[in-house]
């Protein structure tokens, strides 16, 4: 009699633990939220990696279950709630709460990536993009992000991962669909404090799934301003905020993090204009969009990623060679020169940008300002101070005739009214030849060049009233 009962018992367990282990539904939502709450509280990494493997068992439900506010739940702040829901509804809503825990998120992506595929893919499925999943979807992403063993690492391309790579299981369920990406709002905002620390690596799986997210958005909804896409643009074009860091220092390697986070940024560029690219141009697009009227499109926002680039490495003037390196080899070079961006989607992306660069240099003239300065130096640091007829020029040949032309007319007057900002305008290699109102581009001694060599760039005068006040 003992040994039946303990066999029935035993049996009993094995069926529960082993062989149909409990799922969140009905009849048991209260003791499962219950159950899970004690555990994700209690925090031990042992047992939350052995919870994680079971809540994806409950993903299915839980989905079904939890209160979809609908794809347009961000603009319905006001609407009144229902305050009485299902019990086993607001457990559902409680749960995928309290399973955006950081600790159970990180244990979830370190050992149980499969529950955040289950969550992630039920969503589609089921279209239920406005269940509360808010927090959770931050938390998973900012915590792959953080580990660099984790699927965000793994599911890059399939020559360095294999068939992991071709197919990417869970980057493909949680960014592949922008509406899904769109309606939950936080899946490409990464916490504000932990992106300062990101190196390379991790700004590179970043911009992979945004342009995973993109390539959706461009093919089916792309005349709509996307929110999520918006806030990424702004996160990405900073990644490389502190190149002036290097202003200055001779031995900065091509292997420094800041240079590799700025490959990085280019090659993000260069990847979208190419999704820009398959879809085509669309009928109507604006090549100038004025600020009183029409809207912005995602050609110019990578414009504004490119010119905020610009702006970055404009901040390294020094030394010479650090200074060409990094504007001209690792940006210019990348995006304008040997005919680079040269598809349809380029080209329009390349109008808007010597558009956007110009405005800014002829704004000086009405404001004088270190950051139209900044950009004044960069461009004559790129394109030099004589107009040649070479190819490798092509795509930036009228910009620089544009620059010169206002550089020759202003230059002078500027310095004149604020010796600082003139300055600004110069890099290492290009002074000021004040008595013969000129430029001068010095190229030292160096390599099979025995004696300095000089290029010179004069400019007008100053108005009278200005040349003497």
């Amino acid at each position: 009699m003992l040994g039946g009962i303990f066999l029935l018992t035993f049996l009993t367990w094995a069926w529960f633990a082993f062989i149909r282990p409990p799922v969140f539904g009905k009849r048991n939502a209260q003791r499962y939220g219950q159950i899970l709450y004690r555990i994700i509280l209690k925090g031990s990494p042992s047992e939350l990696s052995v919870i994680a493997d079971e809540v994806a068992r409950s993903a299915k439900s839980l989905i079904r279950h939890a209160t979809d506010k609908g794809e347009f739940k961000n603009y319905r702040r006001h609407e009144k709630e229902d305050k009485n829901p299902p019990k086993v509804t607001a457990c559902a809503n409680d749960i995928l709460l309290l399973i955006a825990d950081k600790r159970f998120c990180r244990e979830i992506v370190e050992s149980s990536p499969g529950t955040a595929l289950a969550v992630f893919y039920e969503i589609g499925e089921t279209q239920k993009y406005g269940v509360p999943v808010e927090i959770f979807s931050k938390n998973i992403v900012n915590e792959a992000l953080a580990n660099k063993d984790s699927f965000l690492f793994h599911e890059a391309e399939g020559y360095e991962s294999g068939l992991i790579g071709y197919h990417k299981p869970l980057s493909q369920a949680m960014f592949s669909n922008y509406k899904m990406v769109e309606v939950i709002g936080t899946l490409l905002d990464p916490d504000i404090w932990d992106k300062r620390k990101w190196d390379a690596a991790q700004w590179k799986a970043y911009c992979r799934v945004v342009l995973m997210t993109l390539r959706d958005y461009v093919e089916n909804d792309f005349w709509n301003h996307s929110f999520v896409l918006y806030r990424a643009k702004g996160y990405i074009e900073h990644a490389a905020f502190d190149l002036y860091k290097i202003d200055g220092i001779a031995n900065s390697g091509w292997d420094d993090d800041v240079q590799a986070r700025l490959r990085v940024v280019v090659e993000f560029i260069k990847d979208a204009s190419e999704v820009l690219e398959k879809r085509g141009v669309p009928e109507g697009l604006q090549l100038r969009v004025r600020e009183e009227r029409g809207r912005e499109s995602f050609y110019d926002h990578l414009v504004a990623i490119i010119f905020e680039v610009i702006f970055c490495a404009s901040a390294v003037r020094s030394p010479a060679s650090q200074c060409w390196w990094i504007q001209h080899n690792s940006v210019w070079g990348e995006l304008f020169n040997f005919r680079s961006l040269n598809a349809a989607a380029g080209k329009v992306v390349k109008f808007k940008v010597r558009r956007l660069i110009y405005n800014e240099i002829a704004d000086m003239a009405r404001f004088p300002n270190f950051k139209g300065a900044r950009i004044i130096g960069f461009c004559l640091n790129v394109m030099g101070i004589t107009v040649t007829d070479q190819d490798y020029f092509h795509d930036s040949r009228a910009l620089q005739k544009a620059v010169l032309s206002w550089t020759k007319k202003n230059y002078a007057w500027l310095h004149s009214y604020n010796p600082n900002v003139a300055e600004a305008c110069l890099v290492d290699g290009i002074t000021y030849d004040e008595g013969n109102r000129r430029l001068v581009k010095t190229y030292p001694v160096e390599g099979l060049r025995r004696e300095p060599k000089y290029v010179y760039f004069d400019v007008d005068p100053p108005p009278p009233e200005v040349e003497n006040p």
